[in-house]
């Protein structure tokens, strides 16, 4: 099964629903290791991509993933803007396919965005930050292409590594950002940037598995 652009507006609804469900957890998480405005940045690029959701429907995949790139990069500010931004106009730099994605060609975007990413903040795992959850999922979903999962199985496994790799983030120790500062006062609290990447990937793999589910 393959998907084209036109499924942009349903994923971007869906993040925005389930970060809206989870707004209050999210403020308390980034209160105590962060500068407690992740989730207002976050919503405010969200925001922006509602109001251009149908655009997207009208390009093929490399130019709709630039222009939400620059969209989050323009819209958020601070560190998760950048980020954010680096993530999907690497992953559209990165794409060869163009009017429909398949596992394999979204996989390999989605591994040089990360990878971007991790260049941009000069971090890795293990370091209490988005990509704790952003790295499993990128390797999980590069094992699924090596293993030929059926899509069912590829989506089930990403989601559940996202969510292993947010709450890997609870005993760790921040290194990165202003929770660097607070040492020990970090552990025993899950990051916030890492809980709404969770939040974000399980959602749009929802939107999938209906898809996947209506296709029969």
């Amino acid at each position: 099964m393959q998907f084209t652009s036109e499924i942009l507006p349903g994923l971007i609804k869906s993040i925005a629903d389930t970060i809206e469900r989870n707004e209050e957890e999210v403020t308390a998480l980034d209160q105590v290791c962060g500068d407690g405005d992740h989730i207002i940045n976050l919503q405010r690029g969200i925001d922006a991509l509602i109001q251009q959701s149908t655009e997207f429907t009208e390009l093929d995949w490399k130019p709709a993933l630039q222009k939400i790139g620059m969209t989050l990069l323009t819209t958020m500010g601070g560190a998760s803007g950048s980020l954010f931004g680096t993530l999907f106009i690497s992953m559209s730099k990165a794409i060869v396919e163009t009017d429909s994605l398949t596992q394999a060609g979204f996989s390999d975007a989605y591994m040089q965005g990360v990878e971007a990413v991790k260049k941009r903040g000069k971090s890795d795992a293990g370091e209490k930050t988005m990509l704790d959850v952003l790295i499993p999922v990128a390797e999980v979903m590069q094992q699924g292409v090596v293993s030929a999962d059926k899509l069912a199985v590829f989506l089930e496994n990403v989601s559940q590594a996202a969510v292993q790799g947010m709450e890997s983030t609870k005993d760790m120790l921040a290194t990165k950002g202003r929770a660097s500062y607070l040492g020990d006062k970090t552990i025993g609290h899950i990051d916030a940037g890492a809980r709404t990447s969770q939040l974000m990937i399980c959602a749009m793999v929802e939107v999938c598995k209906r898809r996947l589910k209506a296709k029969g």
